[in-house]
């Protein structure tokens, strides 16, 4: 192959240098970053070559004061704790060029794929402010992607060169890109982050558990504003059925031994 000539299809590691002559389809593979991380259940040897982290629905409806969450009466400070353990542990993260993927709820104005069940969910009475509706202190659109209500909080900072996903659904997975970014980028194990923990982070680890994906829960940079039974269940049936569960000191200490 012309070296000089080559171009570069897809993106690596799942990825074809090709010129006029030749497709090369090897694939290189990615260099190996080993480190040994110490969970609630078991201590895993993982590759962080494979490794990425999804940040899941810190967003202003869910986690600040004048968004929806705290609008129908729920107390978001639960949501918030997992800000500061978050402003820690991403930077590192991103040093060692693990990618920082944000999968919030990013709904369309006109809800055309939204399903009335799900409507239902968040407006059971259908006389509340449920998603698409303008909230009364300042207007934003509930979970309409672009909106303040959408945005992620600002205490957490968003570089450009992270990946934003919108969801659609409690599971990241369904009807979203996420899966085919994952395999591109050759993405094995996932490192879980976000609110509520036992609403869209617990559907998004386990439809990534059937989908095959190691999963990594962390649970300082977690929460839920659900009683505390739910949160209780949560960490059981990921060390029991899905996964595993960690804190950011523990993966800060993996990283730099």
């Amino acid at each position: 192959m012309n070296t000089a000539n080559r171009r570069t299809l897809g993106a690596p590691p799942n990825a074809w240098f090709v010129d006029e002559e030749m497709a090369d389809i090897t694939r290189p593979p990615l260099k190996q970053e080993i480190v040994t991380l110490k969970t609630q259940t078991k201590t895993l040897r993982l590759d962080l070559a494979k490794t990425a982290i999804a940040v899941i629905d810190m967003q202003n409806d869910f986690c600040h004061p004048d968004g929806w969450l705290a609008h129908i009466g729920v107390d978001v400070t639960p949501a918030r704790e997992p800000i500061e353990p978050l402003k820690k542990l991403l930077p590192e993260l991103r040093s060692l060029h693990l990618p920082v993927i944000w999968l919030n709820w990013g709904n369309r104005e006109d809800l055309l794929n939204i399903s009335a069940g799900l409507r239902h969910v968040y407006n059971p009475t259908g006389r509340g402010v449920g998603l698409g509706d303008p909230l009364p202190k300042n207007g934003a659109p509930v979970l309409i992607e672009g909106s303040w209500a959408a945005a992620v909080v600002e205490e957490l900072e968003q570089k450009p060169e992270d990946i934003r996903v919108s969801k659609y659904r409690m599971s990241g997975f369904w009807d979203t890109p996420l899966d085919s970014i994952l395999r591109n980028l050759g993405k094995t194990t996932l490192l879980f982050a976000g609110v509520n923990a036992d609403q869209c982070v617990m559907a998004t680890l386990q439809d990534a558990n059937f989908l095959g994906y190691d999963c990594i829960f962390v649970r300082d940079c977690a929460a839920t504003t659900s009683p505390e039974y739910c949160w209780q269940a949560t960490l059981y049936n990921i060390k029991q059925c899905f996964g595993f569960v960690t804190d950011s000191q523990s993966i800060l200490e993996a990283i730099n031994n």
